[in-house]
């Protein structure tokens, strides 16, 4: 049986199907001038988002927020201004957004060596902080992106999710649990705060050129080796056999997440919540085969066996808890985006990861 599905969820004003504005068809002149504020630019999103920023004449201004200096002319984002300071410092978001007006919330901690306490001040209370910041300065939309981790991975998910369907995440993996607090959370500020729009993205695994390697994921004393020789996914230099479960999922390419993030950014259609993925679904022999192993099928049901006990033994490490995601596949419609939206992958999921190996 289907869990019920929470009253009201999304009525008008919530994720699945805020306020009707104007879609990417509809007889509206475009937002033009625009300032733009971003968390988190050089990530593996922002990387993907800025090139169309800096081509898009609609955006006059891009204010880059990070920790860490860079510059962003090294980059070609002459359009951008570096802006040091933390998600976790209010008065920096104020001084950094006083004339955004649209604010981009990129910047996440996925997993590492931090403590989770840390972890939950930059996640958590970082993006309720950006958000705030955000409707103080007066902007008028706010874009996060979130992740399909939301959903979670359950035997009752049907066999494609759209954005009606509710939030659950994985019992163990902290990520997930994050993100589907942080939309709970968004959606009740932006219910005391009607005048700025919130767009949220839920996208699958995200490929390209900058995506996050291995060393990201590795854990603990690892971390040194896997930043020397996983710094990017690359193909293996002769095939390895290599036993993988017969197990779907979706990845999109980091210039799509940043062509959806982009339509979101002009108010391309209403707010709410966005399934984006490229088109097709992979398995996990399609991905094995890609890096130039030589794939053994292991049958679903014992890999979802295996990965559910795993799931449940205690203290996993932080990259052992997406163990729980090979239990059960999670695939999103993407409907509503391409309809509502206006967005139109670039990348099938093939492509993306094809696109990602041969940049290397």
């Amino acid at each position: 049986m289907s869990p019920a599905r929470p009253a009201g969820r999304h009525g008008a004003g919530a994720l699945g199907e805020g306020p009707r504005g104007p879609g990417p068809n509809e007889d509206t002149a475009p937002d033009r001038g625009l300032t733009v504020a971003i968390t988190g630019p050089t990530g593996t999103l922002g990387s993907g988002l800025m090139p169309l920023l800096q081509d898009d004449d609609r955006i006059e201004r891009v204010i880059g927020m990070a920790r860490r200096p860079f510059a962003p002319a090294e980059r070609g984002w002459t359009k951008m201004e570096y802006r040091q300071g933390d998600v976790r410092d209010p008065e920096a978001l104020l001084d950094a957004f006083r004339d955004a007006d649209v604010v981009v919330h990129l910047a996440f901690l996925i997993t590492g060596n931090a403590p989770r306490q840390t972890t939950r001040e930059i996640n958590i209370e970082g993006t309720l902080n950006v958000f705030r910041a955000a409707a103080e300065v007066g902007a008028r939309r706010f874009v996060y992106a979130s992740s399909v981790a939301a959903y979670g991975w359950h035997a009752d998910n049907p066999a494609l999710i759209d954005e009606t369907w509710p939030v659950r995440p994985a019992a163990r993996l902290f990520y997930g649990q994050e993100k589907a607090e942080l939309e709970a959370l968004l959606e009740a500020d932006a219910r005391r705060h009607p005048d700025l729009a919130l767009y949220l993205l839920r996208p699958p695994v995200v490929v390209g050129p900058n995506a996050v390697g291995a060393k990201d994921v590795l854990p603990g004393p690892l971390a040194p080796l896997a930043r020397r020789f996983f710094d990017r996914p690359r193909r293996l230099p002769v095939p390895v056999p290599l036993l993988v479960p017969e197990y779907q999922l979706q990845l999109v390419h980091e210039e799509d997440v940043g062509r959806a993030l982009q339509l979101c950014i002009l108010g391309a259609g209403p707010p709410g919540a966005y399934n984006v993925a490229g088109e097709g679904v992979l398995t996990a022999g399609d991905v094995a085969r890609e890096f130039g192993a030589l794939p053994i099928r292991l049958p679903a049901g014992p890999a979802q066996s295996v990965a559910k006990a795993l799931s449940r033994l205690p203290f996993l490490p932080p990259v052992a808890e997406w163990v729980e995601a090979v239990s059960r596949p999670s695939i999103m419609d993407t409907r509503r985006a391409r309809e509502e939206l206006g967005w139109q992958p670039r990348y099938t999921g093939l492509e993306a990861l094809r696109d990602t190996l041969r940049r290397r």
